[in-house]
């Protein structure tokens, strides 16, 4: 896709339509916002309160980024924020002391909208609702919460009650940013918590909160901390974009990976913050492609929906890429995605020609080693895939696969199958008929790894690419005589295709031209090949193909060689393999 040509403007009036979508779905106070939808497990009320502090954080961006000038937000959150703040309200907020945790996220929120928005909102509010205020975040000092990124959460609100003179806990905020620490796997890359969670929570979580702590610190009894913080993770903020802006397709499309998928454009925050923070390595014509091309590819196909509003799937509503925490109001944490309002008009991001993306300049790959990843994309249709040989999604004893974490290798232009067989897959089946998972990954470079998904079954698997061309090599140790199942990519949408078998290839071509195909090299002998087809089993909808092959082992460890291709080129399932795919240079 060449340049989008989207500018400040067009980002204000999406923000915007996302804001004033909400209107007739709040109270009266503007203190909850109850979208409609199939409540999270927190319940309505909670639901409600996030819909008012995801869509605060969103308005708050746009009257910082107007300097106070934003139409009418003022007043309608400033009224909010004292109604859920009251106790005595009838639109009063649940406290984060209560029977449920999620007031704590939606405080972070609330607090940096309010840090944000300082000298429009906190510095005019009556006294009586900034009491109430402190009251309601100083519910979240002492709070039991889980391990992962909500450490950051509570060092946010604590900082926050500090720098207004409320109740906080010193130790409380620092050690959230310490633990943090425990979970840098180098080069800016984190797990959420521990385990191997590697996923958009990087850039929109562990690289949004600690730069903003640091600003709310700056200038109190925790600057000298403020700074160091601040100095460390910009140079993590640098080393991470400069990986990151590889994860973006020619159509702007970003990694469809991880959790909570339905944040959507919240993946373009962390180009925006280093830009914020002068602590990016990309000239200002690229982080502007990179993010207006995030927020293009959800214009463009049809997001926000009709009435404006932003659904609990990717494209439409989809069951399977939601987590069970999230609300209707849950994907307006999107808000994070507009950070680059917070820049004016005149800054380089804005004014500068958008510059190509690196999977736009040619042929690459590029491998991201902290994560276990690598990076394969091609220029003439412009997917970016990501081989997947370091995160699992894994926490504590936790063995079922989760289709966002456990797949060999993952897309900007298509998404995994979250039922029926799974796509991008190498697995065992056992006598029992069950098809092994892959479990916990133990990665060993950016494009191999090895895994045990049952007592009896040892995988070791690596990758290498050429152009649109990905060979897999598995050395299988399973007892003789079980069969082995291959996949290869899911290809999916309106474009319903149809199945092609050749010499060499086992395809699914949509009618776009589009193809997933799979061909054995080495191992398959006598081996079934096909694609298997199903309806309404991933974040697209309609159609899905996904080509595999199923063969044997042969006892002690088996070798299977196989070349996939996911491509927006036409594929002739005659067509022979390249000569530099012999798969005996894969073997040795």
């Amino acid at each position: 896709m060449a340049a989008t040509g989207l500018t400040r403007s067009d980002w204000e009036a999406y923000a915007d339509r996302l804001l004033d979508a909400c209107r007739p779905y709040a109270s009266a106070s503007y203190a909850r916002i109850a979208l409609p939808g199939e409540a999270s497990w927190s319940g309505a009320d909670s639901d409600a309160l996030e819909g008012f502090a995801r869509s605060f954080l969103l308005a708050a961006i746009r009257i910082a980024g107007s300097r106070g000038q934003a139409e009418g937000l003022v007043d309608r959150y400033a009224g909010g924020l004292a109604a859920g703040s009251d106790p005595r309200h009838p639109d009063a907020w649940p406290r984060a002391d209560g029977a449920i945790g999620q007031p704590v996220v939606e405080a972070a929120s609330i607090a940096i909208g309010l840090h944000l928005t300082r000298p429009w909102l906190w510095d005019r509010l009556d006294e009586p609702t900034r009491g109430h205020l402190v009251d309601w975040f100083g519910a979240v000092v002492g709070r039991d919460i889980p391990d992962n990124n909500w450490v950051l959460f509570k060092s946010i609100v604590g900082e926050f009650l500090a720098s207004v003179g409320g109740p906080h806990s010193p130790d409380e905020i620092v050690a959230g940013l310490r633990r943090i620490e425990d979970w840098h796997l180098g080069g800016g890359w984190y797990t959420d918590g521990d385990g191997r969670h590697i996923d958009h929570y990087n850039g929109w979580a562990l690289h949004f909160y600690p730069h903003l702590w640091a600003d709310l610190a700056a200038g109190g009894p925790r600057a000298a901390l403020a700074e160091e913080v601040s100095e460390r993770c910009r140079a993590r903020l640098r080393a991470f974009l400069a990986d990151y802006v590889h994860l973006i397709g020619g159509d702007g499309a970003p990694l469809h990976q991880g959790r909570s998928l339905i944040y959507r454009m919240a993946s373009a925050a962390p180009l925006w913050m280093g830009a914020l923070y002068e602590a990016t390595p990309l000239p200002p014509g690229l982080t502007r492609r990179a993010a207006n091309g995030i927020l293009h590819s959800f214009m463009d196909r049809g997001v926000p929906d009709e009435s404006g509003l932003l659904s609990l799937g990717w494209l439409h509503p989809h069951r399977g890429t939601v987590q069970r925490y999230s609300g209707p109001a849950s994907p307006l944490w999107a808000s994070k995605g507009f950070l680059g309002l917070l820049l004016s008009a005149d800054h380089p991001v804005w004014t500068e020609p958008e510059l190509p993306l690196p999977v736009e300049q040619g042929d690459m790959a590029h491998e991201i080693r902290p994560a276990g990843w690598l990076v394969q994309g091609t220029a003439a249709d412009g997917i970016v895939r990501v081989h997947n040989h370091g995160s699992d999604g894994i926490r504590d004893s936790e063995v079922t696969d989760d289709p966002h974490y456990a797949r060999l290798a993952y897309s900007t232009s298509v998404v995994p199958r979250t039922s029926g067989l799974p796509d991008n897959h190498v697995g065992v089946t056992l006598p029992d008929g069950v098809m092994t998972g892959r479990g916990r990954i133990h990665p060993l470079t950016s494009s191999s790894s090895w895994h045990e998904p049952a007592p009896e079954v040892h995988i070791l698997s690596s990758v290498h690419v050429r152009g649109r061309f990905e060979v897999r090599v598995h050395r299988i140790r399973a007892p003789r005589g079980w069969i082995v199942t291959e996949t290869g990519y899911n290809l999916s949408g309106a474009a319903a295709g149809s199945a092609e078998s050749g010499r060499h290839w086992t395809a699914y071509v949509d009618r776009r031209g589009w193809s997933t195909a799979i061909s054995p090299l080495h191992g398959w002998a006598d081996a079934e090949a096909g694609v298997d087809l199903d309806d309404d089993c991933d974040a697209l909808g309609g159609r899905s193909g996904v080509p595999f092959l199923r063969g044997v082992t042969s006892g002690g460890e088996s070798v299977f060689v196989t070349c996939v291709v996911l491509s927006g080129e036409p594929l002739d399932p005659d067509a022979p393999l390249p000569v530099e795919l012999d798969p005996d240079q894969f073997i040795s």
